[in-house]
């Protein structure tokens, strides 16, 4: 696979601010792929106004109007056909996504936590730092896996931790876990972009570099 010819497709519900990052990175080289299109699941998404504003192909896909998952799934996958998406981000994607077999191991997810912890159906964004700080962790971080048909559950590629202060609350915890989200998920799909990623059960291998 050639660095530079690796087609990002990214999923989003919300501000983008994971899709921002993307793009600054893309234009200074910092993000070793091209990003093909935008999905999102919500119309009013602000993400969708940063790929409309960079000239990135987006549309919306609401599961609202779709009389089940599976074909919510189908309508998501066809696009990314569409693109000819090589890698699919989620990046604060708040819709189930049925990952077909043609995608396994090509779709990352980022979650703002170590998993396996506090991780899984309803946690995610705020959830996720409120139930950190009111379990007392002394840690956090966040974790890039393999997205899989089970919330949180896929293979583990990056795991970033940070400390967690006395004095942190939900914005200032959510704020630093950001910081690292910013520098592991562009990280994470450098490698996959390099075929540094092989993926044997659980476990994600970390090839050396050829180069």
């Amino acid at each position: 696979m050639q660095k530079q010819n690796l087609k990002l497709a990214v999923l989003l519900s919300g501000g983008g601010r994971t899709l921002q990052n993307f793009i600054e990175l893309s234009e200074s080289g910092g993000l070793k792929a091209h990003i093909a299109g935008v999905i999102s699941s919500r119309s009013d998404a602000y993400g969708l106004k940063r790929a409309h504003n960079n000239d990135i192909p987006c549309c919306t896909i609401s599961p609202k109007k779709f009389g089940s998952v599976s074909s919510f799934s189908r309508s998501v996958t066809s696009k990314l056909s569409e693109w000819n998406a090589g890698l699919v981000a989620m990046a604060g994607f708040l819709s189930f996504y049925e990952i077909p077999p043609q995608l396994q191991n090509k779709v990352m997810n980022i979650h703002p936590a170590l998993l396996p912890a506090f991780g899984g159906q309803g946690y995610y964004g705020e959830r996720v730092h409120r139930a950190v700080l009111d379990y007392g962790c002394k840690v956090s971080g966040c974790t890039v896996h393999f997205a899989n048909n089970k919330y949180d559950h896929g293979p583990i590629v990056l795991q970033k931790a940070i400390k967690v202060a006395g004095a942190d609350d939900v914005r200032s915890l959510a704020d630093k876990v950001f910081e690292i989200e910013k520098e592991l998920y562009p990280a994470a799909i450098n490698l996959f972009a390099e075929g540094r990623l092989r993926v044997a059960g659980r476990r994600v291998e970390i090839l050396r570099d050829s180069g």
